[in-house]
């Protein structure tokens, strides 16, 4: 038996990404074990993954989980972080281990200089650059997100019909975001009915989108969990988002995506993956503007103070695309 530990801590989109390269290990490898290391929080992503074996929970108790690393004798380890922390448990598991082209010199050469030196290649396909030396290929299928049966919604039951907009307002950084009155914007116009998702953060933010619009919106933020709002993406017309990991559950499901983009870009490698299905998603970014990106990851404000990525975003091409998948 083939004994391999996959190294993915976080976050929800990036361990969606990481679903082929574990189908494709599954699928290729005769006899294989698959481990996987995450932080604690995002282990539920893969506790209903059929390809997984076994899953290992960093948080607290850190100097147990290595101990019991440790005691596994992986043959391999595919690290699919790629950071000071993976680095150092590969050291002390001496397994051998492989790694993918994280980019940071051309992400820090766009973010600083505007020097756009990054290839044409999905976050996804650089994943599989880790496990070519074990002879694995991408199979093309694209994304998995397997939701456990308790958590799949009614969407009747619950709002009281199938033929649904979902909307993901939220984002962990406010420069990813949409403002409330963009927002607002877009959907005074769509008459299908809307769900808006997100976690009990956003719950303000949808009330006041609510309270602004003329459209028949429901606010779910922070009244589902996680599998539960990817149950009401999976049976959506269509998801409206930003750069979010919502985006990625999207990909998986193969729901048509219209995503909006601000600080960040798909230049990073990080846009909906959907292979051989580009007409499953739509992508609304501001181009030509010379702050932009200003983060790899985001702000809570705007460096420049006035949000151009987002507040000069087309309103009207973001409807059209949402209102495509409608017809």
């Amino acid at each position: 038996m083939t004994k391999i530990l996959v190294i993915r801590f976080s976050s929800i989109g990036d361990i969606v990404l990481t679903t082929p390269v574990i189908r494709c290990l599954k699928s290729q490898i005769e006899n294989v074990e698959l481990h996987i290391l995450t932080k604690q929080q995002y282990s539920l992503l893969f506790e209903s993954n059929p390809n997984v074996d076994k899953i290992h929970k960093w948080g607290k108790e850190n100097k147990e989980v290595i101990k019991a690393l440790k005691t596994e004798r992986f043959d391999y380890i595919i690290d699919l972080h790629n950071n000071i922390r993976t680095k150092k448990i590969k050291s002390i598991l001496k397994s051998k281990s492989y790694s993918f082209p994280k980019l940071n010199v051309q992400k820090w050469l766009y973010v600083n200089f505007k020097w756009n030196n990054m290839p044409d290649i999905h976050i996804v396909d650089r994943y599989f650059e880790a496990v070519k030396p074990l002879s694995i290929e991408n199979d093309q299928q694209g994304l998995d997100f397997f939701l456990p049966k308790k958590d799949e919604v009614d969407l009747s039951g619950q709002f009281g019909t199938t033929d649904i907009v979902s909307v993901a307002i939220g984002a962990q950084f406010a420069t990813k975001k949409l403002p409330v009155s963009k927002m607002v914007e877009v959907l005074s116009t769509i008459e299908t009915q809307v769900v808006l998702l997100g976690g009990k953060e956003d719950h303000d933010d949808a009330e006041e989108i609510i309270k602004s619009s003329n459209s028949n919106i429901i606010n779910a933020c922070g009244a589902l969990n996680l599998n539960q709002s990817a149950s009401v993406v999976k049976q959506s017309k269509v998801l409206l988002t930003h750069d979010t990991g919502l985006m990625h559950i999207a990909a998986a499901f193969k729901t048509p995506i219209v995503s909006v983009w601000g600080n960040t870009v798909p230049e990073f490698g990080m846009y909906p993956y959907v292979p051989q299905n580009d007409d499953l998603y739509s992508i609304h970014e501001v181009e030509g503007l010379a702050c932009r990106p200003c983060s790899k990851i985001g702000f809570q404000k705007c460096p420049k103070k006035h949000f151009n990525c987002m507040n000069q975003q087309n309103v009207e091409e973001i409807v059209k695309s949402i209102e495509s998948h409608l017809s």
